[in-house]
């Protein structure tokens, strides 16, 4: 299949519509780190208006059956399975904790593949997932696209919807890959931050050809834009927060966000931004803030 650029849903501002036809929301909750809270979490977040859950095969830095957990209890009271966008990610082994390793470690790399989705299906109670995501590219290309190809053969199969890859910070590869792969990836997920020059040429390339460009770290990695005041006064116009402010700023640039928050009402908050639109000029005076500082770059 060759992709078609990412398009907006028209009828709902928060979600946008990927080159695969999968409609994903803007704003996605993020299940790393919360450990023994996961499940609750999970669903309270659901339970407050997230419809997209974001997680990983990854005992390291995710309860994955947490997360099926709290989606369980939230599908018992009354949400369907259609309307969550659940998306994990297949961790490649020197990213794993090497005492709680989800799959068969001597195995082939397709075969690791194969055996971490067919894991997260447990986990997550599923008996499909609407993305599949690459946790990291391999050191080499032929591995990584060894895994692609695994992943290639799940969407094929009719296991989910359709397939990305995280934490690639080098246009250059993911050139190759979208050069090499048979079905495209869909999404690329990366920390967004100064330090990559908040990934500007690679989110051009992803514009170009229908890649959803998601950001996670997005307020964490970025306190002195939140602090700037230019980003503050607009804050103050709208009767918004920065963080508000900031989550708007990026979905009107396409671009799906992550958030961690554990707390109700910051949920509450960020599930709000799309009250409210800004203009083009505001866009262009917040995208000016996006600048490496020094000793970052």
């Amino acid at each position: 299949m060759t992709a078609e650029p990412a398009v907006r849903y028209a009828e709902d501002p928060s979600r946008i519509v990927s080159a695969y036809g999968v409609a994903m929301p803007r704003i996605i909750y993020g299940a790393a780190w919360k450990k023994e809270r996961t499940a609750g979490l999970v669903e309270l977040a659901l339970r407050m208006g997230f419809r997209g859950i974001d997680t990983a095969c990854q005992p390291k830095h995710y309860d994955e059956a947490g997360v099926g957990e709290g989606l369980g209890r939230a599908l018992a009271a009354g949400l369907t399975r259609a309307e969550i966008y659940l998306q994990t990610k297949f961790t490649p082994l020197r990213g794993q904790d090497p005492e709680n390793i989800p799959y068969d470690a001597e195995a082939s790399v397709g075969e690791q593949v194969r055996q971490s989705f067919e894991a997260s299906l447990r986990n997550l109670r599923t008996d499909r997932l609407d993305a599949l995501v690459l946790h990291s590219p391999y050191p080499e290309d032929e591995d990584t696209l060894a895994a692609w190809r695994a992943m290639e053969r799940l969407h094929d199969e009719g296991g989910l919807r359709q397939l990305g890859i995280s934490n690639c910070y080098e246009r250059d590869r993911l050139e190759r890959l979208w050069k090499n792969a048979r079905v495209k990836p869909a999404v690329l997920q990366n920390r967004f931050y100064a330090k990559t020059g908040y990934d500007r040429d690679i989110r051009a390339f992803c514009r170009d050809n229908g890649v959803v460009y998601q950001s996670f770290w997005t307020l964490t990695a970025n306190p002195e834009v939140l602090a700037q005041p230019d980003l503050v006064a607009l804050a103050e116009k709208h009767e918004r927060t920065p963080a508000q402010l900031f989550f708007r700023f990026l979905t009107q640039q396409d671009i799906l966000c992550l958030t961690g928050t554990s707390a109700k009402d910051h949920m509450l908050e960020d599930l709000a931004i799309f009250d409210f639109r800004l203009s083009s000029e505001e866009c262009a005076t917040l995208d000016a803030l996006l600048v490496s500082r020094p000793g970052e770059g």
